[in-house]
C-alpha cells in the first residue's frame, strides 16, 4: 500500500466511525419513535373504549383527562423525536459527504477544497450535538409523562 493511500483511508476513519455511532443512535431513536406511536395509538383506543360506554361519572371523566393529558404530552415528546431523527439522519449524510470529498481530495488538488470538507465534517458535527440536545429533551418529556401515569395509579 502506497503511502497516499494509507493517507487516505486514515483521514477517511474518523468520518467512518462517526457515520456508524450517528446510524447506531439514529436506529435507538426509530425504536424510540414507534413506541411512542404505539403508546399513542393504544391511549387512543383505551379513550375510544371509554366514551362508548355508559354516561361518565367524576371519576370516569377524569381518566379521560388524563388520558388525554398523556396524549398531549406523547404527540409534543415525538415531535422531540422526529427532530432528533432528522439531526441523527443529517449528520450521517454529511459524515458520508466528508469521506466522499476526502476521497476526491485525494486525486484532485482544488484551492479551497479542504474547508469545504471541514465544513461537511463540522455540520455532521453540529447535527449529533443537535441531535442528542433533543434527545435529552425527549427524556424530560418522557418522565413527565410518567408522573401522570403514577398520579393515576394513586
Amino acid at each position: 500500500m502506497n503511502p497516499n493511500s494509507a493517507q487516505l483511508i486514515h483521514s477517511m476513519l474518523v468520518p467512518g466511525i462517526l457515520i456508524v455511532a450517528a446510524s447506531i443512535l439514529l436506529f435507538s431513536t426509530n425504536s424510540r419513535y414507534s413506541m411512542i406511536v404505539d403508546r399513542i395509538r393504544l391511549l387512543k383506543s383505551e379513550r375510544g373504549k371509554d366514551q362508548g360506554s355508559i354516561p361518565p361519572q367524576t371519576g370516569e371523566r377524569n381518566d379521560r383527562d388524563k388520558i388525554d393529558l398523556q396524549i398531549s404530552h406523547l404527540i409534543h415528546r415525538i415531535s422531540m423525536v422526529r427532530i432528533t431523527i432528522v439531526s441523527y439522519s443529517s449528520a450521517v449524510l454529511f459524515f458520508a459527504v466528508s469521506c466522499v470529498l476526502i476521497s476526491v481530495k485525494s486525486n484532485f488538488e482544488v484551492n479551497g477544497y479542504f474547508w469545504v470538507t471541514i465544513g461537511f465534517f463540522f455540520a455532521g458535527l453540529l447535527s449529533i450535538i443537535n441531535g442528542v440536545i433533543f434527545s435529552v429533551i425527549e427524556v424530560f418529556k418522557a418522565h413527565r409523562i410518567v408522573h401522570i401515569e403514577i398520579n393515576e395509579i394513586g
